[in-house]
């Protein structure tokens, strides 16, 4: 998607349609939008029937002109013959077609980071051809793929174009998508890398929420992929672990809740209830340690406090595979533990994601979505980031402020917690990891 061309002429029915049109998108990057905050300090909230909203209409667009101007843009990127510093964004991926399903669920379940089963590389197959009919009908019912690998290199491009102004001293910036289970796999970004010479890297992880199940497991794959060297030589890498309070993240998922919000009659607005939804983990994961739980959770109080805690809410967890316990309640459960309890309006987040894809698109819009309107309950779903200016400027602050403390030696390569092991940890590979990437990856 193009930024918005400013300096059309004003005036024609085209554009005056055009103008209407708009104002029920999403803004682009670089898009300017005067309906929404992008900070809380910045554009406070006020009530739409307090006496001094007129008064403060031009005191905001005035505001919003001179944010414009102070804001980093998406031209004008700085040229350089030097290779650029790497911004590798981990996450778990999707099938971008409906034929890599399979090698997807393979990959996937043979992670015992992520799914630790016994006998896993005779099991993890069988469970991958079992599953690959049915998860194949999903990813059809959802277009045909996953969108996650289009939305995760729009938001990179983005914020490596930004950060070329943010933060000029280590510009070129380019983002390499690094997924555990799909297309672009690990070891492709690191070969493009490579190729590159590229001498300074990021590993940005996707996952907002730390847990050795996600972030852990990506982290470690590109630790085997850095010992290999398959990735270069010489390369100092440092490591953003963790941002679920990111003040802009929050933002920016506040936004979407407070939209569709807006979906449901002022009357009864604030009745509705917000289910923050998050992958599940396995009780076994959770029990060794893991501080997954705890950090959605933080997320979760972030956006309620940002939202002045206008609304009941709970936070339940989705995607639970398998007959072992997984952290509960499931989604499921809790739509009809609502319905039990006489609730008619509720408002389906997405808390741990930020992007579209199979979660979202099918359990959540597919499945939850139809049962809760079976069970009387007038429900809307919170958009996910995609292609959010909020959520790609915070991406870009998140990066621009590591990659600034990192330079002047207030921080180190990685962070305090991500140095800490779970209490129940006996994985190996997870302790040679944490102590190469606190070393810069020597």
């Amino acid at each position: 998607m193009e930024p918005l061309v400013n300096g059309r002429k004003n005036g024609s029915k085209e554009e005056e349609e055009e103008e209407e049109r708009g104002k029920s998108r999403q803004p682009r990057v670089g898009e300017r939008r005067t309906d929404a905050p992008v900070s809380v300090s910045k554009f406070p909230r006020r009530d739409p029937n307090s006496p001094n909203v007129m008064s403060a209409l031009g005191k905001t667009n005035a505001l919003s002109r001179s944010l414009a101007r102070s804001y980093a843009t998406l031209h004008n990127t700085p040229s350089s013959s030097k290779s650029p510093t790497a911004i590798v964004m981990l996450n778990m991926g999707g099938p971008s077609t409906v034929p890599e399903t399979h090698d997807f669920l393979k990959n996937l379940f043979m992670d015992s980071d992520l799914i630790p089963l016994p006998f896993q590389s005779i099991i993890a197959p069988f469970i991958a051809r079992r599953r690959t009919p049915q998860i194949e009908q999903q990813y059809t019912a959802i277009g045909g793929g996953s969108p996650i690998l289009r939305y995760t290199e729009y938001q990179g491009t983005h914020m490596a174009a930004l950060l070329d102004e943010l933060h000029p001293e280590t510009a070129p910036h380019k983002s390499y998508v690094a997924f555990r289970y799909a297309k672009p796999l690990t070891d492709e970004a690191a070969r493009q890398m490579k190729a590159d010479g590229v001498k300074r890297a990021v590993a940005f992880t996707q996952y907002p929420q730390y847990s050795c199940s996600t972030t852990g497991s990506s982290l470690n794959e590109l630790y085997r992929q850095g010992r290999s060297g398959a990735v270069g030589e010489g390369i100092e890498w440092s490591v953003i672990d963790r941002w679920g309070t990111h003040p802009g993240f929050v933002e920016a998922v506040s936004q979407n809740i407070e939209a569709a919000l807006q979906k449901f009659p002022e009357s009864t607005r604030s009745e509705t209830v917000l289910l923050f939804s998050a992958h599940s983990l396995p009780m076994s994961v959770v029990n060794r340690g893991d501080p997954y739980v705890l950090e959605v959770s933080s997320t979760v109080n972030a956006v309620m406090n940002r939202l002045k805690n206008s609304n009941p809410f709970r936070l339940v967890w989705q995607s639970q595979v398998g007959p072992s316990a997984w952290m509960g309640p499931q989604t499921s459960d809790a739509i009809k533990g609502l319905a039990r309890l006489g609730k008619k309006q509720l408002v389906l987040v997405p808390i741990a994601f930020t992007s579209d894809h199979i979660e979202t698109l099918y359990e959540l819009d597919l499945e939850y979505v139809k049962e809760a309107k079976e069970l009387g309950i007038d429900v809307h779903r919170a958009e996910s980031l995609n292609e959010s200016p909020v959520f790609i400027r915070a991406l870009a602050d998140i990066t621009a402020n590591h990659l600034r403390e990192y330079s002047a030696g207030k921080i180190g390569p990685t962070s305090v917690q991500m140095g800490l092991r779970c209490p129940g940890c006996t994985n190996a590979v997870c302790a040679q990891q944490k102590s190469w990437f606190a070393r810069g990856g020597r």
